[in-house]
Formats: structure tokens, C-alpha cells, sequence
């Protein structure tokens, strides 16, 4: 117990160190070397324009806007991207007719979409999340394809022996379970790609408010240490949902694969 709290604090502290590294050099060469706020803030101007917007509470308006936007990309992603997979990976059929459509549309960047979030949908969150929805229904689409696709014969012919005829229940019982590793790493990898063009759609006027429209806005008002505080906002807020997704991911639905299922 005591070898493992002192391995513990050993690797924490050298995350620390390394951070009070970057952050000591990252003042250094922007009051030494640059000695342009507008080309570097450092690192006590920034913290500045981070006490700034939480006291006028702007922070807590622009985040919760943005992960609107999220949720909305993600949880449409979700209810298309996971059956679209499905089908295509049990079914030949649906591959077959699916398959070119989404191969000409996935190349198309998701940014290209704003025109028409725009037109559709207006100035609105719905829009906003439509260009996310775009970035993440591909990979998820392919990953829960890819993961149907690779079930291992043997489930199935198992599966079949022991009674479990119907698709509906082979799918349930037997291909999904095995299908989602495959299928978390595609939503990993989507989040990543949603949380990017959130910003990107913010950024290029399908939002009033939120991170990205934040960074733009600063820009044109020549307040970079504004504009690093969203930038960093934006990491660290991601790096928060993908912790926390990788968490209940191995912790709830891949327990198996570790061994440790009560």
C-alpha cells in the first residue's frame, strides 16, 4: 500500500513539474523574447482574462452553449450513425445499397456543410449541432460496421445451436456485445472530431455565443489573451469528456475484457 502511494504521488508530481515547466518557459519567452501581447500573451495575462470572464459569467454562458451544440451532434450521430452501422454490417443487402452513399458523402469535410446548416436551420443551436452531427455520424457509422462485420463465426454458430435463431436476437445478444469495443473506440474517435467542428461551425457564423464564435470575436477585437483563455477552455473541456467517457466505457460496458465483472 505505502510503495503504491509513494509510485502514486511520483508520477502526479512529475505531471505537475512538467506543466510548471511549460508554463515557466511559455512566460519567459512571452515577456523576454516576444514582448508583444498581441503576438504572445503570457501566461499572467491570460490568467487574467480568465478571472475576467468568470466574474462577468460569460464562461459559464459560452461553455453551456457549446456543449448544447455537442449533445445535440452527438445524440443525432448516435440514433443514425449506430443502426446505419448495424444494418450494414449484418445485413449485405443494406451494405450494398448504403455503402457507395456514404463512401461520396464522408469525403465532403464537415465545415462545407455551414451553407446549408445555415439555410436550413438559420442562426440556431440545431444548426451549430448539425455540423457536428456531420464530423461524427462517419466514424461511427464505420467503426460499428467494422465491429459487426468482424464477429467471429463461432458466436454466431454457437449462438445458433444453443436456440438463438432470430437476427434481432443474434444482433442483441450476441454481435453487439462482441461489437462494442470496435464500437466505443468510433465514438471516441467521432467526439474528437465533433468537439473540432463545433468550433469550426461556431467560428464561421452558424452561432451567436459559444468557445468558437468567442475566439473569432476576440480575434477581430485584437484581444489574444482572450483568445488563448477559450483555446484552452476548449482543451480542457475535451480532454474532461474523453476521460470521462473512457471511464465509463472500461468501467461499465468493458469490464469483461479486464477480468473484473462481478
Amino acid at each position: 500500500m505505502k510503495i503504491n502511494f509513494i509510485k502514486t504521488v511520483e508520477e502526479k508530481g512529475i505531471e505537475a513539474l512538467s506543466l510548471i515547466f511549460v508554463i515557466a518557459i511559455w512566460q519567459f519567452v512571452a515577456d523576454i523574447i516576444v514582448q508583444n501581447k498581441l503576438l504572445l500573451p503570457s501566461f499572467y495575462d491570460v490568467v487574467l482574462a480568465f478571472s475576467v470572464i468568470v466574474k462577468t459569467g460569460l464562461i459559464y454562458t459560452d461553455t453551456m452553449t457549446s456543449l448544447l451544440h455537442f449533445s445535440i451532434g452527438i445524440a443525432a450521430a448516435f440514433i443514425l450513425g449506430i443502426p446505419l452501422g448495424i444494418a450494414m454490417g449484418w445485413f449485405k443487402a443494406a451494405n450494398r445499397a448504403l455503402d457507395p452513399i456514404i463512401e461520396i458523402l464522408r469525403p465532403i469535410p464537415p465545415l462545407a456543410w455551414i451553407p446549408f446548416a445555415i439555410i436550413w436551420f438559420g442562426l440556431t443551436h440545431q444548426a451549430a449541432g448539425f455540423v457536428v452531427f456531420v464530423g461524427m455520424i462517419f466514424p461511427i457509422i464505420i467503426n460499428t460496421y467494422t465491429g459487426f462485420k468482424n464477429v467471429p463465426r463461432v458466436y454466431v454458430e454457437a449462438a445458433k445451436v444453443l436456440g438463438c435463431n432470430r437476427n434481432i436476437d443474434l444482433i442483441r445478444f450476441v454481435a453487439l456485445p462482441s461489437a462494442i469495443p470496435t464500437i466505443a473506440a468510433g465514438i471516441r474517435i467521432a467526439m474528437g472530431v465533433g468537439w473540432m467542428c463545433l468550433v469550426g461551425a461556431e467560428m464561421f457564423g452558424v452561432s451567436n455565443n459559444g468557445l468558437g464564435y468567442q475566439i473569432w470575436h476576440n480575434y477581430y477585437l485584437h484581444r489574444m489573451d482572450f483568445v488563448l483563455v477559450y483555446m484552452l477552455l476548449l482543451g480542457f473541456i475535451g480532454l474532461l469528456i474523453d476521460r470521462f467517457f473512457r471511464y465509463y466505457v472500461d468501467e461499465k460496458l468493458l469490464r469483461w475484457k479486464s477480468g473484473t465483472v462481478v
